[in-house]
């Protein structure tokens, strides 16, 4: 919906002016505009430094659909191969047409911008496809594609900016190297790729690429998964070698240099139905080991995922004094969201010291509008929030990591109920018998009531998600032992397990004995 363009009728235009069209956003500007408050959301994220543009939605359509679709993809190409063992004849064993792929996810990906824009309108929220800087208390200069600017007022602001890819800062880096935002612009395949990287969105691109048949090297930081637990962090590296993934360690990325030009008939974005690269040897990239030893590697895409940045800069932040972390850049908040402006709020990755996920976004985005204009006194709880890593065995945990609650109650406070499984739909083709896994994390002074929960399978996140719920509601290993489980089917394995980490390490003594 198109705002009015005549003066207020009282000191402000909107009652709500939300900056960032991201999922929490979007939220916060749906909610308070369906308790009849007049919102308007500004949104004009600038391309990446590739050119790539993003459409109205932030990260849970930019990246976390995409995400999605590319593990999908991914997995039929695994799935194809399993189809023999369940009786299919294929004529041939199939290939991978890049450009089909990234035509599918960009059409869905505008479709859906669509669709969001009609949402607005539907729920009554203002929009404008410009940007928004605070000038003033209360005061947002906006200024719109073509660079005309115009000042609006509004009671109370929301900053959802999100957060962009960053960069390393070394040669050639922004020259040469794409982020998870430009993979989806190449007209071709990314062909032999490097990704540098130690998050979750790293590895998951790696197994994307690797799982359409692309050579793919890592090279680790040492905090690999650091907001994961460890051991399961391990089990996933190993599974990715397992895939065909080559992991570097113990070195860095210090330069990139193009060595040679895109050939023409890729570079014009031409069809084709093998996961070919651009041209081999086109990006030439220096590597320097733990110990000072260099060595250089020719490479036809560079993928960079070493962290996110907040979107907070040139938003007119310190104008008002809204305070930011020295460290991230990103906003210091209270319990209630609020800044240490009061009546300025800031919703999703763009808070310091929370975690960032597109449903927790839109979870605080709610609750924040019905605190505002409902009289609700409901907070948002940021602890026990699921997540789920679609790497090519996916992993989805919600709570304690065994290292983080062993540190918080001490390890004699502490049992970890696991195991491994195999689901059923992998017996046929006997792929990795042992690979699956699950693990509980029960507090023993508490009725062991558990405080992590981890899954490693295929469908991770789906499983996980009922079991976020009870956690909620103070879930004990007893009531998950007196849950009956689906049989057959994975998620079962969370309702009859016996076998504790203690029993494990004595096992493994008495065996080394």
């Amino acid at each position: 919906m198109d705002p009015p363009t005549g003066p207020s009728s009282g000191p402000y235009d909107y009652e709500l002016l939300v900056i960032g069209g991201g999922s929490g956003g979007l939220a916060v500007a749906k909610e308070a505009a369906g308790l009849r408050k007049k919102v308007l959301i500004l949104d004009l994220a600038a391309p990446s430094p590739r050119g790539t543009k993003r459409e109205l939605g932030g990260s849970s359509l930019n990246t976390d659909r995409i995400r999605k679709f590319l593990q999908q993809a991914s997995l039929l190409g695994k799935a194809v191969q399993d189809s023999e063992k369940h009786g299919w004849r294929m004529k041939d064993h199939g290939s991978h047409s890049w450009s089909d792929l990234v035509e599918a996810v960009q059409e869905q990906v505008k479709a859906r911008s669509v669709e969001l824009r009609r949402e607005l309108k539907r729920w009554g929220v203002f929009y404008l496809n410009a940007r928004g800087e605070i000038v003033a208390p209360h005061t947002v200069e906006v200024t719109d594609m073509n660079g005309g600017k115009r000042r609006l007022r509004a009671e109370t602001l929301v900053i959802a900016t999100g957060d962009r890819p960053q960069y390393l800062g070394i040669p050639g880096d922004r020259e040469h190297c794409l982020t998870s935002e430009d993979v989806l612009s190449l007209p071709h395949p990314p062909g032999r790729t490097l990704v540098v990287g130690r998050s979750a969105e790293g590895l998951e691109w790696a197994g994307f690429l690797c799982g359409l048949g692309l050579p793919v090297t890592v090279i680790l930081q040492p905090d690999l998964l650091q907001e994961f637990d460890p051991k399961m962090a391990k089990k996933i590296e190993k599974h990715m070698i397992a895939s065909g993934v080559e992991l570097l360690y113990h070195c860095s990325l210090n330069k990139v240099e193009q060595t040679e030009a895109c050939s023409n008939d890729v570079a014009s974005g031409a069809s084709t139905t093998t996961p070919q690269p651009a041209s081999r040897g086109r990006l030439q990239v220096t590597i320097t080991s733990k110990d000072g030893q260099t060595k250089q590697d020719d490479f036809d895409t560079v993928l960079l995922a070493v962290g996110r940045k907040a979107s907070t800069s040139n938003i007119g932040l310190e104008c008002v004094g809204v305070q930011c972390s020295q460290d991230s850049g990103r906003i210091l908040v209270n319990e209630w969201d609020e800044t240490s402006v009061n009546h300025i709020y800031a919703i999703g990755s763009v808070q310091h010291g929370r975690p960032s996920t597109t449903g927790l976004s839109m979870h605080a985005g709610t609750l924040l509008a019905r605190r505002l204009y409902r009289e609700d006194t409901t907070l948002c709880d940021y602890t026990n929030v699921p997540t789920v890593m679609f790497t090519p065995l996916e992993y989805a945990s919600c709570g304690l990591s065994e290292e983080k609650a062993n540190r918080t109650f001490g390890k004699a406070s502490v049992e970890v109920y696991h195991s491994s499984y195999w689901p059923l739909e992998w017996e046929l083709p006997a792929r990795n018998k042992d690979s699956c896994y699950v693990k509980v994390v029960c507090h023993i002074p508490d009725d062991e009531r558990v405080v992590g929960l981890h899954v490693m399978g295929p469908n991770a996140g789906d499983i996980l998600q009922g079991f976020v719920a009870a956690m909620k509601c103070g879930l004990t290993k007893q009531q998950l032992d007196a849950t009956v489980g689906i049989h057959p089917g994975s998620a079962q394995v969370l309702t009859s397990l016996t076998q504790t980490q203690r029993m494990s390490e004595a096992l493994m003594m008495r065996g080394n004995c």
